[in-house]
């Protein structure tokens, strides 16, 4: 699109959550008018669904720069740099805030159904870039509306697309029908009907990451309360166990992480839960008594249980971006320039190499997904390294390509290096098998988009290195 053309339109950004708020506060700085599309009903509406998750980040680590000098005059101050907070910390404390500064910049209740090139379907090539993009959106109500746009930047996440417990990538069969004994998100234990419908139940945990490891701490703990006897976990893995399989532990440099692997540890020592390796869900059956049945590819058939969560990674929602020119990986759904820098076969959180706007760019100009969305299905986003993303992003939207084309990434060190292996489990199953290269970083550096440098690593939120 020919922005000369259209400099009166907002930029539309999709999602008011960490990277989203971030890309508005961005755009204010470059002078660009930011339009922020959140489908929920307050900032941060997928964090505030993992409020109870602590995360592996402390405060000095999950603020973005630019979003800080927008919130400084209003008296905010940023929590203890040392602290961790919660999802529901971070929402509270820092997006919501974030938000209410943007004002009527962010407008809730706006769910993005399609975006196009005004009057121009995919296919069409005539006079495309000057035309602006229509992007459709539902309001609460219902309501249907139309909005120009002179880009877009989609950093919508991918938390409304959990992934299936089916090995394939398919729901496994008879899955949908057994959705009311399923969840896909860590439980949270402190709420009395939540932790009822788990205590004194048995329940199997599918998934290999930091994720799982929180749900089988979680189930350990309510095993060991009052009202939690008889409570225990079934702990299924794609894999089978090895050194890396949970974590850094004590040599993890990040100490919250390193305790939860632990714990998810203790809890299978302890007996609280069980490990199953080497199952892959082939379909979910019920016994007499209406329990749910796990049955493998091979035909094996775990005992019954009274409760499923699947905890193997998410997978973007591209329904929505069907008629503009996306450029993706065809095995990771991430754009095609950026797929092998964070291929999960070859990378951990901390050997993904620095990246911007051009490995983000698309046939479609003025496109570009961020955040954990620009990633596909890999389960390496790093909560820093998407601020650099729409960082810029935005500069290049503002024609500054200098600044677009140097990333600049100051990142503590994470994660623990062992000849070169993994010892942090992938997030996702599917990424499970592949013991990725190391998550130890080097001193931070400045480096440009296509130079050679060494990588760097950091935290994110709730998956710990290799953040969901």
């Amino acid at each position: 699109m020919n922005a000369s053309t259209t400099p009166e339109l907002p930029v539309v950004v999709v999602g008011a959550g960490p990277i989203g708020l971030a890309a508005a506060a961005h755009l204010i700085e470059r002078g660009l008018e930011p339009l922020v599309l959140e489908g929920g009903s307050s900032a941060g509406a997928a964090v505030r669904e993992w409020s109870h998750v602590r995360l592996f980040s402390p405060w000095a680590e999950v603020t973005d720069e630019a979003a800080e000098k927008l919130l400084a005059p209003t008296g905010w101050t940023r929590p203890d740099g040392a602290a961790y907070p919660t999802g529901g910390d971070w929402a509270e404390q820092y997006l919501q805030p974030l938000a209410d500064v943007l004002g009527d910049r962010v407008r809730f209740g706006a769910t993005v159904t399609g975006v196009s090139r005004a009057g121009r379907d995919r296919v069409v090539d005539t006079d495309r870039e000057d035309q602006p993009f229509v992007v459709h959106i539902r309001t609460a109500d219902g309501h249907e509306e139309r909005l120009h746009a002179r880009a877009v930047i989609d950093a919508s996440g991918t938390w409304t697309a959990p992934s299936p417990v089916g090995a394939s990538g398919l729901p496994a069969l008879g899955e949908r029908a057994a959705a009311d004994r399923i969840t896909y998100r860590v439980p949270d234990l402190n709420d009395p009907s939540v932790r009822a419908r788990y205590a004194g139940k048995r329940t199997a945990v599918v998934g290999s990451g930091a994720s799982a490891f929180t749900a089988l701490a979680y189930l350990a703990d309510l095993a060991k309360s009052d009202d939690g006897t008889g409570t225990k976990a079934v702990w299924v893995l794609r894999r089978g166990i090895s050194g890396s399989t949970y974590g850094g532990g004590e040599a993890d440099q990040l100490p919250a992480r390193g305790a939860l692997g632990l714990a998810a540890k203790a809890a299978v020592d302890q007996g609280h839960a069980e490990a199953v390796t080497g199952f892959r869900t082939d379909a979910v059956e019920r016994d007499g008594k209406g329990r749910l049945v796990l049955v493998g590819e091979d035909g094996q058939r775990l005992e019954p249980v009274d409760e499923v969560i699947v905890l193997t990674g998410f997978r973007p929602d591209l329904s929505f971006l069907s008629e503009v020119r996306l450029d993706l990986d065809v095995r990771l759904q991430a754009p095609v320039e950026l797929a092998p820098l964070i291929d999960p076969n070859q990378h951990s959180c901390g050997t993904v190499y620095p990246h911007g706007h051009r490995e983000l760019s698309h046939p479609e100009q003025g496109v570009y997904l961020v955040g954990m969305k620009s990633y596909g299905r890999a389960p390496t986003f790093l909560a820093l390294t998407g601020y650099e993303q729409v960082r810029s992003v935005v500069a290049a939207l503002a024609g500054d390509l200098d600044s677009a084309d140097r990333v600049e990434l100051t990142l503590p060190e994470t994660g623990v290096c062992k000849g070169g292996g993994l010892l942090t489990a992938p997030e996702t199953e599917a990424d499970a098998d592949a013991d990725a290269g190391g998550c130890c970083a080097p001193a931070p550096a400045l480096v440009e988009i296509g130079a050679p440098a060494a990588t760097t690593s950091e935290t994110t939120a709730s998956g710990g290195c290799c953040g969901s």
